[in-house]
């Protein structure tokens, strides 16, 4: 390990923007009924207009920060179900798009429509979704948000024609709440500094649903009409559809304080009011086009969310890309529809071994913060993604050359070994800069990483359209070479700011408006979290 790296890293550990320790653990516990005080007793604040309105630090103990690490976890593994589910329906659809062509006399890149164009409506969707999951509460969106997406699966299964494909795969696509809502939904558990375990387990969902999909299609192309493609997603999201129902409550801490006004009207006090039903103009179409907005303001504006989040789009397309590239590649091989479906496991693998990998660390920075409240950066945040974003780069080029095929003794195992260091860069790359984000912007961490999976869907359902011609069209001896060596070098281009934010991260965002209401979001959380805390008799 290089010293001056190391020296930078321990300079990280030694200045910061984070908050107090005494979280890291009261955070993950619930008081028993002897340790509350009667909410009634709290001090509550008066507005102008004569109304009593309860606030956060007046009711810490009823919002999610509170919940038991048992019941946290239950809700993130449901979530981890349903972000599973959203992915799982984006990347399950190469698989049918061969019977498509059959059975609706189309070409294969008329049918990598219905791919190209769910991606693509994913990208906005989340992001059209997050403004009314803040007013209306992460629970109905979500709900509504499935039963959308599952109804327009029967018109696809149901497909008289191509075209009726094309818009049921739209309206699939923009119906999907996905990962702005999702980390929202951590953010209403989890402080900022202790998220990171909840972040890593949930982008592993993420990741995990792009490679579940073609393995599975594999046996529904197989043995099953096209019709089941979209049976199955549909069968897939009620399963999660039904689990969220029932095991999954409301988060959002301004619906809680609502449910408390609400409460304490009924026992008498009348002047008690939540954040919500203050609002004045509660859904102006200003304020939500605002909201809108933001993330591609922070996309197109802010150095970090936009170099970052192209780097973690490209690395996301790769994997799309693969899912066209695998079936030339291991063709040769002799592999059939199942083998090759079969061999996106060593993806699996990579991100298993990824999202271990990150524990150490995080375990690491949770010890740090004990010490010494205020002991970490944001930047240190990106240390491990040094040591593993080459992998990407060195598994693009050994998956190139690895692709030779049996003509030239390549053993098929070659470039599924190479596939787990480009899932290993994928994942980590994706972890790391989610991460980042959060520590980086505070309360707009949401529209930062709303840019960041923006890039991602968008980038990729771009990909559903040029990879099958890439890899068809790209060099005459060497075209299955050629391509991926090209992609290989894209991937050492793209890695390069993560080294820039890493040195020079605290000079660039002390440029950023949005980055520095991070310090003063901070202590009026540390001050919520210290109050919630110390509430004892």
């Amino acid at each position: 390990m290089d010293r001056s790296t190391v020296d930078h890293n321990e300079q990280l550990e030694k200045t910061s923007t984070s908050r107090n320790s005494h979280m890291d653990s009261e955070n993950d516990s619930v008081p028993s009924s002897h340790e509350k005080k009667d909410a009634s007793q709290k001090p509550l604040s008066m507005r102008s207009d004569g109304k009593i309105e309860i606030k956060e630090e007046d009711n810490y103990d009823i919002l999610g920060f509170r919940y038991s690490t048992f019941k946290k976890w239950r809700i993130l593994t449901v979530i981890f179900a349903l972000q599973l589910s959203m992915n799982f329906n984006t990347s399950v659809y190469p698989n049918v798009v061969i019977p498509l062509t059959k059975a609706f006399h189309i070409s294969g890149q008329a049918a990598r429509i219905g791919q190209m164009i769910f991606l693509v409506a994913y990208a906005f969707g989340s992001e059209l979704w997050a403004p009314w999951s803040e007013d209306i509460g992460r629970w109905p969106i979500l709900q509504l948000s499935l039963f959308l997406v599952n109804i327009w699966q029967i018109p696809c299964a149901l497909a008289p024609n191509f075209g009726t494909i094309i818009v049921g795969r739209f309206l699939g696509g923009i119906s999907s709440a996905g990962g702005s809502v999702t980390l929202g939904l951590i953010a209403d558990m989890w402080q900022s500094d202790d998220q990171q375990y909840a972040v890593a387990y949930i982008v592993l969902s993420s990741v995990g649903g792009t490679v579940i999909g073609p393995i599975f299609g594999a046996f529904i192309q197989r043995y099953l009409s096209w019709h089941w493609n979209f049976w199955v997603q549909l069968i897939f999201g009620g399963v999660v559809q039904a689990a969220h129902f029932f095991l999954v409550p409301e988060t959002r801490s301004t619906i809680l304080l609502d449910r408390e006004a609400k409460r304490r009207r009924k026992n008498g006090e009348t002047n008690i009011w939540g954040p919500t039903e203050l609002k004045e103009n509660r859904f102006d179409f200003r304020e939500i086009l605002k909201v809108w907005v933001r993330p591609f303001e922070m996309f197109v504006r802010e150095p970090i969310v936009l170099c970052l989040s192209l780097l973690s789009g490209f690395s996301d397309a790769l994997i799309f890309t693969f899912l066209e590239s695998f079936q030339p590649v291991y063709k040769q091989w002799g592999f059939g529809i199942i083998a090759i479906g079969l061999s996106f496991i060593p993806i699996a693998i990579g991100y298993f071994l990824a999202w271990f990998s990150f524990f150490p660390f995080i375990h690491r920075h949770r010890q740090i913060r004990r010490r010494d409240p205020d002991a970490l950066q944001p930047e240190a945040r990106l240390y491990w993604l040094l040591y593993t974003a080459p992998l990407e780069t060195i598994g693009l080029f050994g998956f190139a050359w690895s692709s030779l095929g049996p003509a030239r003794d390549v053993h098929w195992i070659a470039p599924m070994i190479f596939s787990v260091l480009i899932a290993i860069a994928n994942y980590c790359i994706y972890m790391a800069t989610i991460d980042y984000m959060i520590a980086s912007y505070g309360p707009y961490s949401a529209s930062a990483t709303g840019g960041n999976a923006l890039a991602r869907d968008f980038l990729a359902g771009v990909a559903a359209m040029y990879s099958t011609p890439f890899y068809e069209k790209v060099g005459t001896t060497y075209h299955l070479e050629y391509p991926s060596t090209i992609l290989a070098c894209l991937a050492f281009v793209v890695t390069i700011p993560i080294y820039i934010f890493y040195w020079k991260g605290p000079a660039i965002r002390e440029k950023s408006k949005f980055a520095q209401t991070l310090a003063s979001d901070n202590k009026k959380r540390r001050s919520t979290a210290e109050k919630g805390a110390s509430v004892e008799v």
